[in-house]
């Protein structure tokens, strides 16, 4: 038992490659590398090792200045605060560590503090230690000053720029996507793309501060290990003072230059970092691109190159190489680029030919155009924009009718009013009018004009009386108890009513598959043994079709398969099939027109016209036609106008109600003076339904 214990804990042990695979990993080695930062500040360490790690800092500064000069975009390197961040404390910690060997070593001589730093002291200086200070202070100087400066000034206004053009790129998404131009998901990306943008610039004006402070700091510890390294020396090991001077000196600016050439390369990616934004591609590209492509710039570099050689006391030969080479590749420039320009005229007179026939043959479902003075409309700030009320119609319609309105296109047209709109359905224009940017529409709930100053017109959606106000008599419109609408609503209420007349125009053989595909699993069995073995899609469509024309809700497909099911072995006339279909849903019927009071508001009509009716239909079968005298059909519409204006009075909305025989004719009738009238045949009242008669036809 006791083998068998010690030989469990024992298999508990982690192998050595299971901790090799935890300190490879990139948050633990991270960790490391900072707590080894942190250690270099207080512990000291011997000279080998501080010239690996100034290696170390010398090539990773080299691999962060590629990397920011061949990434395409600035957001490619976006851990760039952090990297600042991580090899400025580096760097500080090897001056802490370089500090500590040249004051406790540097009386053993120039090689005290490793081999590195007094290999770049020797470089420096040249054999005289005040022209490597004066080198050394003017590189620090150009780090600092220019470089540094500049750096962190352009990634202040990047920053502000960034966060100020936010809301604008957020605007430009949002009319994408509720254009049909753009997905959800490529919509998402773009927000994100966008947040990452701003936070980048963000850290990156902050980070450029730590280059700022690297460099003051630089200046500082060289002051102090020359003028302590001095001290320590003369006093403390008897070292004469001029070999001190030239020992410590040759030391700390070895020191200096090896942390401030790395400071400067980082310096130096941040500049290219901050300063391509809005410039694609890698950095060699864009320069080659935008400097040497132009031949007249070329041509003009080396006429002027020329002119400088023959200044007498000016040396010849360069300037001669340099016009010579720019005179070669201005040449070459113009000579490349004529060649295109044959290819060019082709391309375009082949786009000429073909584009504008396939641009001809797309059609926009639903197209807003826009006067001038509307595209504000899109771009509010302050209210609702025009595109996310578009959007929110757009899931209401979803879920009232059962399906999705194609998206909605808005451009703009010159030629419309300043203030006018036109929406277009199958660019067929549907609707027109105009609306008020700031100013409100008052409404008068009772139908009366409204009783305020401004501009008396005729609301665009249903004709009703209504009237422009300014915004400042808002509160006084609201104690009177007008209703107060903001322009961006009357557009989308005007577009509302217009999609609802149109739906069945815009539900497609596409979106019929759609919806079919769309279907849960359980339903799904129902329509694949419906479409197409007992009807055709495009049957089922035109049954979906003439639901929508009365505007009937399709939510409830599978009650729709279900009565197309039953009735279609029976009949192939698309009528019949839609009056079995509004059977099926009569609960859904009854539901949707009742009153305030639960109960559903009728019209009978009287047993005359419904004999009238019935007489006038010609014809065998399924094939019957209504052939009513012109002035019966204006007798009867004169009387469908008075039934329901009566109920009208009382406050009712009620729905007319005939024999299932006849119902289609008379909808066909009464779509053509009052389409959003009801109308109902007795197989499509419901069982539990709660009539009440409001009046006789």
């Amino acid at each position: 038992m006791a083998d068998i214990g010690l030989s469990g804990l024992a298999g508990q042990r982690p192998s050595a490659g299971r901790v090799w695979g935890w300190l490879v990993r990139g948050e633990v080695g991270l960790a490391i590398g900072v707590i080894g930062i942190i250690i270099l500040l207080i512990l000291p360490i011997p000279a080998f090792l501080l010239d690996i790690l100034l290696s170390l800092s010398i090539t990773s500064a080299v691999l962060i200045l590629m990397t920011a000069l061949l990434i395409k975009r600035p957001l490619e390197f976006s851990a760039f605060p952090t990297v600042l961040l991580v090899t400025t404390l580096f760097r500080l910690g090897l001056n802490l560590a370089s500090t500590r060997l040249i004051l406790s070593h540097g009386h053993e001589g120039a090689h005290g503090a490793g081999q590195i730093i007094k290999a770049f002291g020797d470089l420096m200086m040249g054999g005289n230690f005040i022209i490597g200070v004066i080198v050394f202070a003017i590189l620090v100087l150009v780090n600092f000053v220019v470089v540094t400066k500049g750096s962190g000034r352009i990634a202040e206004v990047a920053a502000r720029f960034t966060l100020d053009s936010m809301p604008g790129k957020q605007m430009a998404i949002d009319a994408d996507l509720s254009s049909g131009l753009i997905d959800q998901d490529t919509a998402k990306i773009r927000r994100k793309e966008l947040e990452q943008e701003s936070t980048f610039f963000g850290a990156m004006d902050g980070a450029s501060k730590f280059v700022k402070g690297d460099a003051i700091a630089g200046l500082v510890i060289v002051a102090i290990n020359i003028v302590g390294g001095f001290l320590i020396g003369v006093i403390q090991h008897k070292i004469p003072a001029g070999e001190a001077a030239t020992t410590y000196t040759l030391m700390t600016i070895g020191d200096g230059l090896v942390s401030q050439i790395p400071a400067l390369i980082i310096s130096i990616a941040a500049g290219f970092l901050v300063s391509k934004a809005g410039v694609e591609g890698s950095a060699n590209a864009a320069l080659v691109t935008q400097l040497a492509m132009n031949p007249i710039s070329l041509g003009m570099v080396s006429a002027s190159a020329g002119i400088i050689a023959l200044i007498p006391g000016m040396p010849k030969i360069p300037f001669l190489i340099l016009a010579v080479a720019a005179g070669v590749l201005a040449w070459r420039r113009t000579m490349k680029a004529n060649e295109p320009e044959i290819v060019i005229e082709q391309a375009e007179a082949v786009e000429q030919e073909e584009e504008p026939i396939s641009n001809s043959l797309a059609i926009d479902d639903v197209k807003i155009e826009l006067g001038y003075g509307l595209l504000a409309l899109i771009n509010d700030l302050d209210g609702r924009k025009l595109t996310d009320q578009i959007r929110a119609l757009r899931k209401t319609l979803a879920a009232d009718y059962g399906f999705v309105m194609p998206p909605v296109r808005i451009l703009d047209n010159m030629r419309l009013p300043t203030q006018g709109y036109a929406i277009r359905i199958k660019e067929m224009e549907c609707g027109a009018g105009e609306v008020r940017i700031g100013s409100l529409m008052a409404m008068d709930p009772r139908g009366g004009q409204v009783e305020l100053p401004g501009d008396h017109v005729r609301e665009p959606a249903f004709g009703l009386p209504a009237t422009w106000i300014d915004e400042t008599l808002k509160v006084e419109a609201t104690f009177r108890g007008y209703t107060i609408v903001d322009p961006a609503t009357v557009l989308t209420t005007h577009l509302t009513e217009i999609l609802k007349d149109n739906m069945s125009d815009l539900l497609s053989y596409a979106e019929v598959q759609k919806l079919l595909k769309d279907l849960g699993p359980e339903q799904k069995k129902l329509a694949d043994d419906v479409v197409p073995a007992i009807v055709t899609g495009t049957s089922l469509q035109r049954v979906l079709q003439a639901l929508l024309r009365e505007r009937v809700s399709i939510r409830d497909l599978p009650t729709i398969l279900e009565g197309v099911a039953e009735a279609a072995p029976h009949t192939a006339s698309i009528t019949q099939l839609v009056e079995a279909v509004r059977s099926r849903l009569g609960r859904q019927l009854c539901w949707a027109n009742r009153g305030d009071d639960g109960a559903l508001p009728i019209v009978t009509l009287s047993p005359d016209w419904e004999i009238a009716f019935g007489e006038a239909l010609v014809g065998q079968g399924e094939d019957k036609q209504l052939a009513m005298a012109p002035s019966k059909l204006q007798e009867f519409i004169r009387g469908v106008r008075e039934a329901f204006e009566r109920a009208a009075l009382a406050g009712d909305s009620p729905v007319l109600l005939t024999s299932p025989q006849i119902r289609p004719f008379v909808r066909s009738i009464i779509e053509r003076f009052r389409g959003q009238t009801v109308v109902m045949s007795q197989n499509e009242v419901h069982p539990r339904a709660k009539l009440k008669t409001v009046g006789q036809v």
